[in-house]
């Protein structure tokens, strides 16, 4: 398979296609429009089924057989109203590979035709993947970890940097920060998210918690929506450090955190220094001098740190 730098003449190209969706690659096809007037337009033929492979790096990788069968019914009724995009095949003559379409071509095999309106296009692999990762975005047909897992696949195999791809598929910098992140999801919450028992928005308040996978249990035995969960998060995780107590209520002892302030602070100004750190968030920072000179001394200290 060939593939080409990112940055190519030909990937910018592809990148502002793809910002304008799949319409750009084979026209405005509206769902009340028929096969017989799709296969009509320019660019549109039928191909035999057999002759059709699937993509190895279609990020969709679950269909759901119910689903399935729904298609399989409407398409049976009206046949494939919205061809399937394919390449040739890279891999053996006279044969294609499906760039978007999968979930089609297999329901046309359900509903027993033998050939489906096709368009073909001569594209890279990084084409390829972009294209297809785009059309499942704007039906809404992947999950959000085959999301994350397609975002992941394109930067590993095409060196895009994040604001690149976001470019490349239409959607902000940020959004595929946030995909990616849920891949740091240990795999039991990754399950839950791909059998669709999470949702993104409940899985991105998992990632960095202590334990993810219990309070995944949690959200999803309860039931609770996004706003629930993030409030039971706040609750696992503990109060915020700010307002923690400095001092153990039973020891006197400093936390660990307030010990390290108090060093970074001493050794700034060169006097000991307490913190007292009450537990709503109040407290006081007491230098401790033992004249006058040493007075003024820290007075200039803290009038330098102001001035810098």
């Amino acid at each position: 398979m060939s593939d080409h730098n990112p940055k190519s003449s030909s990937g910018d190209s592809s990148n502002r296609r793809l910002g304008r969706g799949l319409a750009a690659l084979i026209g405005d096809i509206r769902e009340e429009t028929s096969e017989s007037d799709i296969v009509m337009r320019e660019g549109v033929r039928k191909i035999a089924i057999a002759l059709i492979k699937a993509n190895p790096r279609n990020p969709r990788k679950d269909f759901n057989d119910e689903e399935l069968s729904d298609l399989a019914r409407s398409i049976g009724q009206r046949g494939v109203v919205q061809p399937i995009i394919v390449r040739p095949s890279p891999d053996a003559q006279d044969e294609f590979e499906i760039v978007a379409g999968e979930r089609r071509w297999r329901a046309a095999q359900k509903a027993g035709l033998h050939e489906v309106p096709v368009v073909v296009r001569e594209l890279a692999d990084r084409e390829a993947m972009e294209i297809a990762l785009v059309e499942n975005i704007q039906r809404t047909d992947l999950n959000a970890l085959e999301e994350a897992l397609g975002y992941d696949q394109l930067i590993a195999e095409f060196h895009y940097t994040q604001a690149e791809l976001g470019e490349a598929i239409g959607k902000s910098r940020s959004h595929v920060a946030n995909m990616l992140r849920l891949l740091k999801l240990p795999e039991p919450v990754r399950n839950m998210l791909s059998a669709g028992e999470l949702t993104a928005g409940h899985a991105k308040i998992l990632v960095g918690h202590d334990d993810p996978a219990a309070l995944a249990r949690t959200i999803i035995e309860g039931g609770l929506n996004v706003r629930q969960a993030e409030a039971l998060a706040r609750r696992a995780n503990g109060p915020d450090p700010a307002q923690r107590p400095a001092r153990n209520a039973d020891t006197g002892a400093l936390d660990a955190d307030t010990r390290a302030l108090e060093e970074t602070l001493k050794t700034a100004l060169g006097y000991d220094v307490k913190i007292r750190h009450g537990a709503e968030g109040k407290g006081e920072i007491i230098i401790a001098y033992k004249n006058l000179e040493q007075l003024d001394h820290v007075c200039r200290r803290l009038q330098g740190f102001r001035e810098n």
